[in-house]
């Protein structure tokens, strides 16, 4: 190597000797000029330096000064060496020589200093090299150095691996990156933390928690426990596949190697090639342009409707992940060139599992994943990418999207058209009264979708009832003016939004054989039969939820997975306390002054509107009453009527669906999931008229005095004593007795 090093990779280099050497002793430099033109790696300030005339006698020199104390050893490389045709030969001699480099001691330290791509690259020579140092050295620490050659392009990689004679028990590995424009007190603070540690990361490098095999690769990003985190929960989408499970890799033209092919014009003979540059970042292959090449190709280069093509070459600064695109029917004929990656399904592969791959691949998390070295990925390192595929609710979810997009695209197209046919009407009052009527349609639509944005309007329309009319309620009494009136329909309804989903979280628990603590003190009160359950109650059951490492079991899919997101963050944490607190304080009789209710009520909306935003999952969770049930023993499945229960108004028209089962009870409240599964809600929650008001409301067991259930309305708050003989025996089969 020719040149010196940045001050801060410099010290980077003196810590780890120092940390890993003898207390006291500098390292010698031991180094090349043969084929460098005559320059030499210049050594930094202190240390001293030994320059050999014939590179290949760097081994035997090493020998000798490992017998002395810790060696850095620089051999000679500039483009020479690792670019042009004679680079596998000289990466070959490299590899023989660091294969014949051996410690001298059993203590022996020594650094070697070389261009990173020796130690990530998946090319024979880098590979041989990695082996070489395997067989007499453990690889303690690995430091890569962007940009920090003096001289060289900012964006070149060095790396220096730390060596110590191989042990019987192989050490842990510490990797580190750092480059020319970080900060160099920083990035020694972070390295020296990084020496000192057994495991775990710092800001600049980590603890591999397993030593790679040494034909790995030691890329930085393939072992950094943050990745590694994130590609584990890869699977919580539904399941991981490796990207060759689904797709072979297909031939590609080498624009140099197969130049007998390529033409500048497009004819009858010729089709076009696409490299990386013709991928665009939305996943659409650009249209030709006049430098776009066409080749005659063999057939088997030829890409077909559904392949994939992945750009091979990013820039390392890139923020994004590959360009990737699934070409069609459109793009035909093309062939990929050897800058891209070009892969044919297997078998038949789902939409959604194509869109969630081409998602991915997109993301900068795939491009760390790979491991590439430098810029270029190889078809083995892309085809051994781990991506997610979708499950169920999933793949529900972004059909769901899809035709959203759809559904909005035939809109603006309708718009389009309106607005184009402005002046084609025979008369000037036709196309008028054509663009208003039509044009009072689009905008509905739009005012309609918009307002989802509104917290309010998705809780009136989209929440289940009680929620829904509580809400309601309490916005009516906000207008009115009466402070009192507010301020106590804000926290009924923050209790009952509490409630409802606290009920819906003990059946789901019950139906999963899971036993929560926070029913043992519900079950005390109604074995009491003098105090009700309350607001404390429900925000016990919804924090064991949020908490409970027996939950965290359940199948992805589970709704309790969605309950337990309420309590999730210390925001509705907080709001949850700051509620409750307010609640005791209005029941104990410590009322809020009158002139502080304006504010009060202001703090108090804001933390109920955290929970409802938190529990926006609920508008995805229709509460159904099922009205009949009529069994068809010939066809084996049931004919369904039911009343949707959701928005602030209990009348709603009855609707009907078929299921394979016969196991609903006519009269009882389910809740429906997003995977359409039913789960019965009985005797937590049940739907009935109140024989007070007369209205269709929800109740939910208040108490239970002398074996009597007296049920409460969470609408209304009435209570009465439940007209059905068996709910106290339900009860103590669900555990609540």
């Amino acid at each position: 190597m020719a040149g010196s090093l940045i001050p801060g990779y410099e010290q980077t280099l003196g810590l780890g000797f120092e940390h890993l050497g003898p207390g006291g002793v500098q390292p010698v430099v031991l180094t090349s000029s043969e084929l460098t033109d005559g320059e030499a790696f210049k050594a930094p300030e202190g240390w001293a330096s030994y320059r050999e005339p014939v590179w290949a006698n760097l081994a035997v020199n090493a020998q000798e000064l490992l017998k002395q104390g810790p060696v850095l050893l620089v051999p000679p490389w500039e483009q020479k060496l690792m670019s042009g045709r004679k680079r596998e030969a000289q990466g070959s001699t490299l590899a023989e020589m660091l294969r014949i480099c051996r410690p001298a001691r059993p203590d022996s330290l020594m650094a070697v200093l070389l261009p990173a791509t020796a130690f990530v690259s998946e090319a024979p020579w880098a590979v041989d090299c990695r082996v070489a140092l395997a067989e007499h050295w453990d690889t303690l620490i690995v430091a890569f150095g962007e940009g920090v050659v003096v001289g060289a392009h900012s964006s070149f990689v060095v790396a220096a691996v730390f060596l110590r004679a191989r042990a019987v028990t192989r050490p842990p590995l510490k990797i580190f990156r750092m480059s020319q424009q970080d900060d160099q007190a920083t990035i020694a603070k972070d390295f020296e933390r990084l020496l000192n540690r057994g495991g775990g990361r710092v800001s600049h490098g980590y603890v591999a928690r397993a030593v790679p095999a040494p034909h790995e690769s030691l890329a930085f990003d393939l072992y950094d426990p943050t990745l590694l985190d994130r590609r584990d929960e890869l699977a919580s989408f539904g399941s991981v596949r490796r990207l060759g499970d689904l797709y072979d890799s297909l031939p590609r033209v080498h624009m140099a190697e197969d130049s007998r092919w390529i033409r500048s014009d497009q004819d009858s003979e010729t089709v076009r090639l696409i490299g990386g540059r013709d991928i665009g970042r939305d996943g659409m292959i650009t249209a030709p342009s006049d430098d776009t090449y066409w080749a005659e190709v063999p057939e088997k280069y030829l890409l077909a409707p559904g392949d994939l093509v992945v750009g091979a070459v990013s820039r390392t600064s890139d923020l994004y992940g590959f360009r990737a695109a699934q070409v069609t029917a459109e793009n035909l004929p093309i062939a990929a060139n050897h800058t891209t990656i070009a892969l044919r399904p297997r078998q038949d592969l789902e939409p959604q599992q194509v869109r969630l791959a081409l998602m991915f691949l997109r993301t900068k998390l795939a491009r760390a994943l790979v491991g590439a070295a430098g810029a270029h990925v190889s078809v083995r390192q892309l085809q051994a990418l781990t991506i997610p595929q979708p499950d169920e609710a999933l793949t529900k979810a972004l059909d769901d999207l899809t035709s959203v997009k759809q559904q909005l695209r035939n809109w603006e197209a309708e718009a389009d058209t309106v607005l184009e046919s402005v002046f084609l009407e025979k008369t000037a009052a036709l196309a008028r009264s054509r663009v208003i009527r039509s044009g009072r349609t689009l905008r509905l639509r739009v005012e309609a979708a918009s307002q989802i944005d509104d917290l309010g309007y998705t809780v009136r329309t989209r929440f289940p009832y009680p929620v829904a009319y509580r809400w309601r309620e309490t916005e009516a009494h906000l207008s009115e003016g009466d402070s009192q009136a507010a301020y106590g329909a804000v926290l009924d309804a923050a209790e009952i939004l509490l409630c409802y989903t606290a009920q819906l979280a003990l059946a789901l628990v019950w139906s999963a054989g899971i036993e929560l603590g926070a029913v043992a003190a519900i079950k005390e009160k109604f074995a009491g039969g003098r105090s009700g359950s309350g607001f404390g109650d429900w925000v016990a059951v919804l924090q064991e939820v949020a908490t409970s490492r027996k939950l965290r079991k359940l199948p992805a899919e589970h709704p309790l997975n969605e309950i337990r997101s309420l309590l999730s963050d210390n925001d509705a944490v907080n709001a949850c306390k700051r509620l409750n607190d307010r609640r005791n304080d209005q029941a104990h009789l410590r009322r809020v002054d009158s002139i502080d209710l304006p504010h009060a009520i202001k703090e108090a909306f804001a933390d109920f509107e955290t929970l409802v935003d938190n529990a926006r999952f609920l508008a995805d969770w229709p509460l159904l009453e099922i009205a009949d049930v009529r069994w068809d023993s010939l066809v084996r499945t049931s004919r369904v009527q039911y009343r949707e229960l959701m928005g602030d108004h209990p009348v709603v028209p009855i609707k009907a669906m078929t299921l394979p089962s016969n196991d609903l009870e006519p009269g009882s409240l389910y809740l429906r999931d997003p995977n359409h599964g039913l789960h019965l809600l009985r005797p937590f929650l049940i739907g009935q008229d109140c024989r007070k008001c007369r209205t269709w409301s929800t109740f939910h067991v208040d108490r239970v005095p002398k074996g009597q259930v007296l049920l409460k309305s969470l609408e209304h708050g009435h209570v009465f004593k439940d007209p059905a003989t068996d709910t106290a025996f339900v009860m103590r089969v669900v555990g609540l007795l």
